[in-house]
């Protein structure tokens, strides 16, 4: 008889299946504080904040990285910096600014390489929107967001 194998880190139970719970990566040079973060880990992400960029071998453990910009001017750069690391792949890449995008500016991030590009507010549920829209469209990720449990009316 087979025993059950023991639950790695960031894994679900047998009821959703033993897929591992959904990792963003935050990578904020900035400087500058946001409110994404918490709402992430709110929302049932499991959430690694990191003020310097990552090694090749740190991203690979993510399904989505987001990156705040410092500027939008750097915007292709950054993009292309990230989807050159090895086996990146298909991962998730969200780029966050300070003020909001124009049209303009969200084109070029999503041609350079960015899934999305969002502005940086206090209100964190487009972020949140648009990865689960892109974690959607790519289930070989295989990660779960827990649902959430809304109280009765």
């Amino acid at each position: 008889m087979a025993c059950p194998l023991p639950l790695l880190p960031g894994m679900m139970g047998e009821a959703e299946g033993n897929v591992k719970q959904c990792a963003v990566l935050v990578v904020n040079c900035s400087g500058r504080e946001n409110a994404h973060s918490q709402a992430l880990l709110r929302r049932g992400f499991r959430v690694v904040e990191m003020a310097q960029w990552p090694s090749d071998d740190v991203v690979t453990q993510y399904e989505v990285v987001v990156i705040v910009l410092r500027e939008i001017d750097i915007i292709s750069v950054v993009a292309a910096r990230m989807r050159a690391k090895p086996r990146f792949g298909n991962r998730v890449l969200i780029g966050v600014t300070r003020m909001s995008p124009s049209a303009g500016e969200r084109r070029l991030a999503i041609v350079s390489g960015f899934d999305d590009i969002v502005g940086e507010s206090h209100d964190s549920r487009i972020l949140i929107a648009r990865i689960l829209q892109r974690l959607r469209a790519r289930p070989e990720h295989r990660c779960l967001v827990p649902e959430r449990k809304r109280p009765a009316a």
